[in-house]
């Protein structure tokens, strides 16, 4: 079942998608608002009585009464547009059919005196009414037909682990439906129903088009009751809810409640522009935040599931991380954009050294990458095999490559090494753990002042091919030593692993609060591969003398995971 974000004073993780029994539960408690008798038109102001007549020596001078002011902004009327789409919108109801045994948590209890309890009472107890080892779980949801032919959309969380679908038309006729396919990353499914003549259908529109403000209609089958129509304004664009790894949700006002999921967000066009699936609410019902999946997004999806039964995303085969103030200033990029590329995966598309570790990706098949999040989306909509052009900054310029996407689904990457530290494949873009990310802004919670036990003395370094090692130098608060068999050892540093060692690090220094620890290998600074600790205090003189603030250290961890980390020099 799809999330709804919970409120910001309770974080509950609601459902969009109703359960049929406490649907018609809850049609017992339904408040209605009062109302007040109008003296005025709907969207007409109330005409103000007009002011006594002054009355001066001459005649009268009458004063013209004040006028209504009509609205001329928003549509009068959508009854014309949902005519024309109520058709198109079916209502979805699956079962389900649960052994009592599996899964079953602690029943839910009504309140003491609630006019529900026998109710609750007798379908959760299991101890009564003579129920066998099974039982059906039923839930309601919505849908749209894209075809003609009998193809409809809807959310996964709608079907998921349906085994029995039905798809209930406006007209009151019910086909059973079979699942074509479905993707859990974007919360979609596609049915396929055989009907005997022609449905009514609806297209895709381009969300990309809309702005902040646009009047959109939504359509669904909130709590059961049929088909029901709602309208509001796009609310905000780009949203990242944490539903899933290519987050792009649009925000609307029009109510979305229980039951609504799957159902489509038209623009005043007619065309489907979202497909709702969530809503944040403290108690499940709208309070005028919900959010669709847009349809720039959602088509791609469809069509793959329509022509394969499954979804296949692109694969650039990079980790990448944010481009933070800091990083960005060492960069000398004017705003934090874009997404840093922290590694490369070894047999990926892009281990030709297209790109490299240390690129900033700017844009990619020319979509701007704002931010680091933006990147796995657009590879992931990008075909596979396709040639694309990706803008980097690499060296302090911008560059323009063409890479070969591959498969994600069909990449090996656990077995080269490219997933995500928490084992994730979730993106076409490996992106690393978020909590890899929290070193670059918080200090290491391990001692960072001692190294460890059986670090060679600097003497030990004498004759390592450097005329620098027999002396550890002390650059932005780190003290650094030739990568030494010895300094291996010691600090379990692999073979692959080539830079230079921190061997310590000073308490309240800025490489400190950046999260760098003994053990850690300076691979590069500013992108130049470092040999030896005099190469790196040469290098960060040169950059204080540059005028640079911050210090960019690649920076190996001791199984060659690799970070950027961005340390002020003041």
């Amino acid at each position: 079942m799809a999330p709804t974000i919970g409120s910001p004073f309770r974080r509950t993780l609601a459902l969009v998608a109703s359960a049929a029994i406490l649907a018609q539960a809850g049609m017992g408690g339904i408040a209605f608002a009062q109302t007040t008798p109008e003296t005025a038109a709907p969207g007409v102001s109330a005409p103000v009585p007009a002011a006594p007549a002054p009355t001066p020596p001459a005649a009268p001078q009458q004063v013209p009464p004040i006028q209504g002011v009509v609205p001329n902004n928003g549509p009068a009327s959508v009854a014309d547009l949902a005519e024309g789409l109520l058709d198109a919108v079916v209502n979805i109801s699956t079962s389900q059919n649960v052994k009592d045994d599996e899964g079953v948590g602690p029943a839910p209890r009504a309140p003491d005196g609630s006019p529900f309890q026998e109710f609750f009472n007798d379908f959760f107890n299991k101890q009564q009414g003579g129920k066998g080892p099974n039982h059906n779980v039923s839930s309601l949801g919505s849908g749209f037909v894209i075809d003609p032919t009998g193809y409809i959309v809807t959310n996964n969380h709608v079907i998921e682990g349906a085994d029995d679908i039905e798809v209930n038309f406006a007209n009151g006729s019910k086909l059973k439906a079979k699942l074509i396919g479905t993707d859990t990353k974007t919360d979609l499914s596609v049915l396929k129903v055989e009907p005997k003549t022609p449905l009514k259908a609806v297209k895709f529109g381009d969300s990309s088009t809309m702005r902040i403000g646009d009047w959109v209609m939504a359509i669904g089958n909130p709590f059961g009751f049929g088909g029901s129509v709602t309208v509001g304004i796009i609310s905000g664009r780009g949203r990242n809810i944490n539903a899933g790894p290519y987050d792009n949700f649009i925000q609307t006002d029009a109510a979305i409640n229980k039951g609504n999921s799957g159902g489509p967000l038209f623009n005043m066009k007619g065309e489907v522009i979202g497909i709702n699936t969530a809503i944040i609410s403290p108690s499940g019902g709208s309070i005028g935040i919900g959010f669709s999946v847009p349809s720039e997004l959602a088509s791609g999806v469809v069509e793959q599931l329509r022509e394969y039964g499954e979804t296949r995303r692109g694969w650039l085969g990079v980790r990448i991380q944010p481009v933070t103030d800091d990083i960005a200033d060492s960069l000398g990029l004017d705003t934090a954009k874009g997404a840093l590329v922290a590694g490369v995966i070894k047999g990926g598309p892009v281990d030709d050294g297209s790109i490299k570790a240390g690129d900033v990706i700017l844009k990619f098949d020319g979509k701007t990458v704002n931010e680091m999040r933006d990147l796995p989306r657009v590879v992931a909509e990008s075909t596979v095999g396709k040639e694309v052009d990706v803008v980097v900054l690499r060296d302090g310029k911008e560059q323009t490559v063409k890479v070969k996407l591959g498969r994600l689904e069909d990449s090996d990457q656990a077995a080269s090494g490219g997933a995500a530290p928490d084992g994730s494949q979730d993106d076409g873009v490996i992106t690393p753990d978020p909590d890899e990310n929290d070193d670059m802004d918080q200090p290491d919670t391990g001692d960072q002042v001692q190294p460890v036990p059986g670090a060679p003395a600097p003497d030990q370094h004498q004759g390592q091919g450097s005329p620098d090692a027999a002396t550890p130098k002390n650059v932005l608060g780190l003290s650094l030593s030739l990568l030494s068999p010895e300094t291996r050892t010691a600090f379990g540093i692999a073979e692959s692993v080539d830079g230079v060692v921190v061997t310590e690090v000073a308490p309240g220094s800025a490489s400190a609060e950046k999260g760098l620890k003994p053990g850690d290998v300076i691979v590069e600074v500013a992108q130049e591969f470092m040999k030896s600790p005099d190469a790196v205090a040469a290098k960060v003189k040169s950059l204080k003398q540059e005028g640079r603030r911050n210090a960019q250290l690649m920076i190996a961890s001791a199984n060659g995971d690799l970070r950027f980390v961005a340390v002020p020099m003041e």
